[in-house]
């Protein structure tokens, strides 16, 4: 089965940091906010226990998200997994979108899977736990996010000439997620989840396996022993870096150096804002289609979801 990809989440520990990091999607990457959920009275009374902004790049959904109100306080087990969470190069998951959530559960069960749900969201969603997933939360979902522009069919990102915002961003072009070898990542997502093996490639930090995960490509990445890609896979495990499409690499790289911005990698290859100047998260940038990738773009907006 292959899902349209929803959201990608990451967690802040403190809800402080939260203006600063949708800032920095906004003027480094012309995101836009398509909905804030506050905790107020009203919903704090509910039960609401973190805040987020539901933040658009390009038609990608990021969501960082931060404990508040009842999330606040130690124990709240949300409140605890987003602090857990929260260190540099950490991530939560990713939410991948399906018609029917009870012939979706069949499905991942089927292959062995565990899965949870959230007590009164047993018709919205399940969690698959990231012992399952090499470390990455995955959660499918039937609902709509809220407020969400890919649900007009005639919605687009602001940007026209073929990019998005002032890196002209095309689409998100892949999710990296970290792997003690590659092997296991063939067995996880080639053999149990049926993804497309578009092969192997060399990076300069990694050994990279691709696989075709609905509307963009999850690439797994096996580093060499000692190396960060490798540190990562062994000691925190999971989504390790996303990867955006660019019209024109040149004229991104320039608009990035002239921000300011300490940069990673190459023009010619791929190259990011450093994580350290970008709230300990790896986002790619590329100008170059490995050969395989579909191009990007979110199905959402053309009403395509998977189907068991």
């Amino acid at each position: 089965m292959q899902f349209p990809l929803v959201h990608v989440s990451w967690a802040l520990a403190d809800n402080t940091q939260r203006p600063a990091c949708d800032a920095f999607l906004r003027d480094v990457f012309g995101a836009e906010a398509a909905y804030e959920i506050l905790v107020t009275p009203e919903t704090e009374a509910l039960g609401l226990d973190r805040e987020e902004s539901l933040m658009m790049i390009g038609d990608t959904m990021v969501i960082p998200i931060a404990p508040a109100g009842r999330g606040a306080q130690a124990g709240n087990p949300l409140g605890d997994m987003l602090r857990r969470s929260a260190g540099a190069a950490r991530w939560i998951g990713l939410a991948l979108k399906v018609a029917d959530l009870a012939a979706a559960d069949a499905w991942f069960a089927g292959r062995g899977f565990r899965r949870f749900y959230d007590p009164g969201m047993e018709a919205h969603y399940f969690l698959v736990p990231r012992s399952e997933m090499l470390g990455m939360r995955l959660e499918i979902v039937k609902q709509d996010m809220p407020n969400d522009p890919r649900r007009d069919p005639a919605w687009r990102p602001a940007g026209g000439a073929g990019g998005y915002g002032p890196l002209g961003i095309e689409g998100l072009q892949a999710v990296g997620v970290s792997t003690p070898s590659l092997a296991q990542a063939r067995a996880l997502f080639a053999d149990r989840l049926e993804w497309p093996d578009l092969g192997e490639r060399e990076l300069a930090d990694a050994c990279c396996a691709a696989f075709a995960m609905g509307d963009t490509v999850l690439e797994a990445l096996e580093g060499a022993p000692g190396s960060p890609v490798a540190c990562h896979a062994q000691d925190i495990g999971g989504i390790c870096h996303l990867v955006f499409k660019v019209r024109d690499a040149a004229a991104a790289m320039a608009c990035l150096r002239g921000q300011g911005l300490p940069l990673v990698g190459t023009q010619d290859t791929r190259f990011a804002v450093h994580p350290d100047a970008a709230h300990g998260r790896l986002i790619w940038l590329t100008g170059q289609t490995p050969p395989g990738y579909p191009a990007p773009g979110s199905r959402l907006g053309r009403g395509i979801v998977a189907q068991p």
